[in-house]
């Protein structure tokens, strides 16, 4: 994610990102194409209302390793190359830009 990725992001464990996306359930967030979504975090899944299959906690962790990994090669959702990378993506550029105004 480069530079569209705030260095708080990149500190986090998956549990810490977790509990933010917690905290942000049902709030209206926007994918890459602007395409608005909300989500529901029940147990270790995550609803989005625009897909009928959860995505796990698990997958945002793999994302989350491959950002910090190597974040110059994030330019976008599909480079994340996980199931529900426009929601991962759309979610972690949002939670970066809420953390960088605090």
């Amino acid at each position: 994610m480069g530079s569209q990725l705030d260095k708080v992001i990149m500190s986090l464990s998956g549990d810490d990102l977790w509990k933010m996306l917690e905290r942000h359930q049902r709030k209206t967030f926007y994918t890459a194409k602007n395409l608005p979504f909300t989500y529901e975090i029940r147990g270790g899944e995550m609803f989005v209302d625009r897909r009928s299959k959860s995505i796990t906690k698990a997958t945002f962790c793999r994302a989350l390793e491959r950002i910090k990994e190597a974040p110059e090669k994030i330019t976008g959702p599909k480079s994340l190359n996980v199931f529900g990378a426009p929601y991962i993506f759309a979610l972690l550029r949002s939670l970066s830009e809420k953390l960088s105004e605090n």
